[in-house]
């Protein structure tokens, strides 16, 4: 069971995690051995809540493939442990993230004395502006 609010967990069996071989680090060990981890786990789960499967989706953007199942791809490491962890501790972020509601916006209005010191921003620009416009029928002859 792995635990990831007091209201929420998940059995380690709706997690899939396959290893393959990796490009990067690792010298001649990388053509021998699986250190790559592609951990699978299915957002269509019952024991995820509905509004938190749909953040989640939104969240994890093209991750997601069209049977809605989440492949996050680990090969950081050069040990098969380490990147399972890593894929690992990248779901569990992930379904944190998830499950913390958005906070609702709330419409507000600009106060009265906001709108007093807009416009009277705008009018002393305006003046400026005005003040270097040309004089015309002034001036020596």
């Amino acid at each position: 069971m792995i635990e990831i609010t007091p209201s929420l967990s998940l059995e380690e069996s709706e997690i899939r995690l396959d290893f393959i071989r990796a490009s990067g680090p690792g010298g001649q060990n990388v053509n021998k051995v699986a250190t790559s981890v592609q951990l699978r786990f299915n957002t269509l789960t019952p024991s995820l809540p509905e509004d938190v499967r749909l953040r989640l989706l939104r969240l994890a953007g093209k991750r997601v493939n069209e049977q809605g199942v989440l492949i996050i791809e680990a090969s950081r490491y050069r040990t098969q442990e380490q990147n399972r962890q890593d894929a690992m501790d990248r779901l569990l972020a992930l379904l944190r993230q998830a499950v913390q509601k958005p906070k609702l916006r709330r419409k507000t209005r600009p106060s009265l004395g906001a709108k007093k010191r807009r416009l009277e921003a705008k009018r002393r620009i305006g003046e400026k502006k005005r003040l270097r416009s040309r004089i015309f029928g002034g001036g020596t002859e």
